[in-house]
């Protein structure tokens, strides 16, 4: 199948980078956002300014609604380019009309984001679901101001892969199209254990608490935030995770591995070994600076639907996760919620009465 109508969910920086992109490159992109106040400048001026390097260039969308219904009915591709704690509802939102050969690519998934939506659409009701995930947004950006993206860079070596795994290269051969820097994992636990946000965003965030509250986040997050004690925090955090990935069957690359393979530091980075140069050496990130607040998805998300599902995934392989679950106890204390619970446990990926024996068998083939 060609793709050719694509729905957006989601009217951040990844989804507008997104529709915006596509929109030039000749895709029917129709956007939808629960928010009216993302959507009505978008709406107001017709669609989005891309600004890429020296080029600036307006995407006139084909379709903007704050009503999900026409956005998703006919589309060949729907992206979910919303943040993590957003899928019930869209997954909720969007079951009733789903139609044969509907593709739902979750960009990214984070950590068991397409066991968690594939779940969900099956409890209302979608039995036979097309679910694929990547493992980071293909664009690195932010929005300067409302109807205006500026991308630094296109992520590549984009990790991707279907759930149930065994569709992964049907899926591929139909998405590649649209995004022609994916490359096949082996299952939608290496991508989700790939997620390099959740490796050293919550460490970041929670080692920057009072800096982050004292001047609402003006500083540098990666060039400043990032010291040698809070790069030593990651690297522990990366060593747990490692642990699970080799119990997973899968091969163990280590986070400096992954950030680079992305295009998100330098070779020579990579080379030393040194989480703490890797991080402060990224160019595409070299100008982002520190989230206002700890009220941010580098917390609600990465702990919550990054850290919770490794360390859930990590006990069902009998894995201790000391530095993960610490960060994750300081983390709820810091936001007071109980990202515990209130994260993508087992439970709600639909692992809760899996063995780690049966999981590799599910990864391939499904509920």
């Amino acid at each position: 199948m060609a793709i050719k109508k694509i729905a957006v969910l989601g009217a951040g920086s990844g989804g507008c980078a997104t529709a915006a992109d596509l929109t030039l490159r000749g895709f029917e992109v129709r956007l939808f956002s629960r928010t009216d106040k993302t959507l009505l400048p978008i709406m107001k001026r017709g669609g989005i300014t891309l600004v890429e390097g020296t080029s600036e260039k307006f995407a006139g969308l084909f379709f903007v609604s704050p009503l999900i219904i026409p956005v998703v009915t006919g589309a060949d591709l729907i992206i979910v380019a919303a943040p993590a704690v957003a899928h019930e509802y869209l997954a909720k939102s969007i079951a009733p009309y789903l139609s044969d050969g509907q593709i739902i690519l979750l960009n990214p998934g984070h950590t068991g984001g397409s066991l968690h939506f594939a779940q969900l659409l099956r409890s209302f009701g979608c039995v036979d679901c097309k679910v694929c995930e990547t493992v980071t947004l293909t664009y690195i950006c932010r929005m300067p101001e409302p109807a205006r993206v500026e991308v630094y860079r296109r992520t590549t070596n984009l990790l991707c892969a279907a759930f149930p795994g065994r569709e992964t290269a049907e899926f591929l051969s139909e998405i590649g199209a649209v995004f022609p820097n994916i490359v096949a994992a082996e299952n939608v636990m290496e991508t989700g254990f790939s997620n390099i946000n959740a490796i050293m965003h919550p460490a970041g965030m929670l080692g920057n608490a009072g800096w982050i509250e004292k001047t609402g986040g003006d500083f540098l997050w990666y060039r400043e935030g990032v010291t040698p004690s809070i790069a030593a925090w990651i690297e522990e955090v990366d060593k747990e995770r490692l642990e699970i990935v080799k119990c997973l069957g899968l091969e163990p690359r280590r986070f400096i591995d992954v950030f680079h393979r992305a295009g998100l530091t330098s070779s020579e980075a990579r080379a030393s070994g040194s989480v703490y140069r890797a991080i402060n050496e990224s160019e595409p990130n070299r100008t982002i600076k520190s989230p206002p607040s700890l009220d941010h998805r580098y917390i609600k998300e990465d702990v919550g639907y990054g850290l919770v599902p490794m360390s859930e995934i990590g006990r069902l392989f009998g894995v201790k996760t000391r530095v993960m679950d610490a960060l994750i106890t300081l983390a709820s204390v810091a936001s007071g919620a109980d990202f515990r619970s209130e994260g993508l446990t087992l439970e709600k990926m639909g692992l809760s009465q899996v063995d780690a024996a049966d999981l590799p068998r599910l990864l391939q083939e499904g509920f």
